[in-house]
């Protein structure tokens, strides 16, 4: 159980939620439960009740288009918890420890999260962008009410207060073997063709960790391979708007490695895909940001047989170009899917293939 605690006071005072933490791992065919403490000041409630809700919501909050709304409500389940309606979680030792900080009038509760929701992502603001940014996000939210569910009843802030929470997913033990493109292409004024086969050498690496790309040449024309150009591409598909798909470069590197003609050529060439060198690219995907915070690039979305896309709120896939500059105007590219992901902490059980 960790000893950190999370906590939010509402404006007025009467409610205090209490977190122990705000990471909730996602196994696949189980999440984290969410454990937790709300303290509830009775003085003054009137015939209100005190409310929880645990929300999944993905767009942008304070975008409003023609009347539309970007914001939009997936999941949201709502407990009463005073007056008492009857929620009585077993109680655990993170429920223990938070109970001792919230004192008498502390009440425990647990949400399950469904395992079809997906991870926390945040979309890159730009520089001149304000208000929310647009992503994927949970949220516990304790609030004063006079009815538990009732989505047209007006909520003062001041009875409201809120921690943001993160679903989070973790790489499997067994990461599988690397993908492999090759192509074969013929150039004008030359009756031989130039091979190009691009590999890696395990199917997921780690967010900030190098990624070397094994590249092997057959040169059979009489042209020069000038120089070699890898990219890494994120595609982002955020599936509020129907064709909101659209891809941003995340890395350009380019090596001089020459390859004359007739000749062989192999070599693996690492990569480094990071956030620290796109940030001011708006709309990039990243992993769910809590205040505060530092992030990364987002984690490739892991797509479940039998989930519904719409569902999953946004998308994020990666892949790497291979691309030879050849001399006389000609170029030869493969294509690489790459999987990047997590590294499961030591002591948090995972999964064991995706």
């Amino acid at each position: 159980c960790s000893k950190r605690v999370f906590k939010k006071t509402s404006g007025n005072g009467q409610l205090t939620l209490y977190l122990g933490k705000r990471d909730y791992v996602d196994h696949v065919d189980s999440v984290d439960p969410v454990e937790g403490v709300l303290k509830i000041d009775p003085a003054d409630l009137g015939d209100r009740k005190g409310i929880l809700a645990c929300a999944f919501r993905y767009g942008r909050e304070d975008l409003d288009v023609i009347g539309l709304s970007f914001r939009k409500d997936i999941w949201i389940q709502h407990i009463q918890l005073y007056p008492d309606a009857g929620h009585k979680p077993t109680l655990t030792e993170m429920h223990d420890t938070l109970l001792k900080k919230a004192g008498e009038q502390g009440h425990p509760f647990t949400f399950n999260i469904p395992t079809n929701l997906p991870c926390s992502v945040t979309l890159q603001p730009g520089p001149d962008d304000k208000g929310k940014a647009c992503g994927v996000d949970f949220e516990v939210k304790a609030y004063l009410a006079q009815s538990a569910d009732d989505p047209d009843e007006k909520i003062d802030k001041k009875d409201t207060c809120r921690l943001v929470i993160r679903k989070i997913q973790f790489a499997p033990d067994n990461t599988g073997s690397g993908q492999k493109a090759e192509l074969c292409k013929s150039f004008m004024m030359s009756d031989k063709p130039v091979f190009l086969e691009a590999s890696l050498d395990k199917e997921i690496y780690y967010h900030g960790d190098p990624i070397p790309v094994t590249v092997k040449i057959k040169n059979e024309t009489n042209k020069v391979v000038k120089k070699i150009k890898v990219t890494v591409d994120q595609t982002t598909d955020v599936v509020l708007y129907s064709a909101d798909k659209y891809t941003k470069n995340v890395l350009c590197e380019e090596f001089g490695e020459t390859v004359e003609g007739n000749a062989n050529f192999e070599k693996t060439l690492p990569i480094t895909p990071l956030l620290a060198n796109n940030k001011e690219k708006r709309g990039l995907s990243l992993d769910g940001r809590l205040k505060d915070e530092d992030t990364n690039l987002a984690s490739t979305t892991i797509i479940r047989g039998g989930m519904d896309k719409e569902m999953l709120g946004i998308l994020v896939s990666y892949k790497i170009k291979v691309n030879l500059m050849v001399s006389g105007g000609g170029d030869v590219t493969v294509e690489l899917p790459l999987t990047l992901m997590h590294p499961k902490p030591k002591g948090i059980p995972t999964f064991s293939s995706i």
